[in-house]
């Protein structure tokens, strides 16, 4: 039987306040003791990194990101966007930045080079709108820094329930 591998995928800059969110799950996730299987990988900024990350067959793919929604600062979301219904991308659509990640720019890029990650996940958390902007911040707003570990508790958990159901699936 194979071992079921499932990536938890850290995303954001660190010199931006909230946007650090994805970062900061990824580091201290890495610190803990994870099943067999599981990677945890601090991308940050690192599109391409992330790019050729999704090509090695995982069956699963939780992405960490800060993600404005429009709710209270630090709420935490579980979304699992649609990657089947996504239209073919133009070849503008796979460019990617080398100094920024955009999260559907490079799934895109991903798809595009054959990546078969069978299941998704986006876990997201609210920023502060205040800290949404272009200049340089190198702390996390409170609600934010106060998500973290409930971050890290969720995220474990959705790495769990992977794991039971790709071995039921093997």
């Amino acid at each position: 039987m194979s071992v079921p591998k499932v990536l938890v995928a850290g995303i954001g800059n660190i010199f931006l306040g909230d946007d650090a969110f994805g970062v900061e799950v990824a580091q201290r996730l890495a610190t803990q003791e994870l099943p067999e299987g599981v990677r945890v990988v601090d991308f940050g900024i690192r599109g391409i990194d992330l790019t050729y990350a999704l090509l090695d067959c995982y069956e699963t793919v939780i992405l960490v990101d800060a993600v404005p929604r429009g709710d209270a600062p630090g709420t935490l979301y579980v979304i699992e966007p649609l990657t089947d219904a996504t239209p073919q991308p133009e070849a503008s659509d796979l460019l990617i930045e080398t100094h920024s990640l955009d999260p559907v720019k490079v799934l895109r890029l991903a798809r595009a080079l054959g990546s078969n990650v069978k299941r998704l996940l986006l876990v997201g958390c609210e920023p502060d709108p205040r800290t949404v902007q272009d200049d340089m911040q190198s702390e996390m707003s409170e609600p934010v820094r106060l998500a973290v570990p409930e971050a890290v508790a969720l995220v474990n958990s959705l790495v769990a329930k992977a794991l039971d159901e790709q071995m039921v699936t093997s």
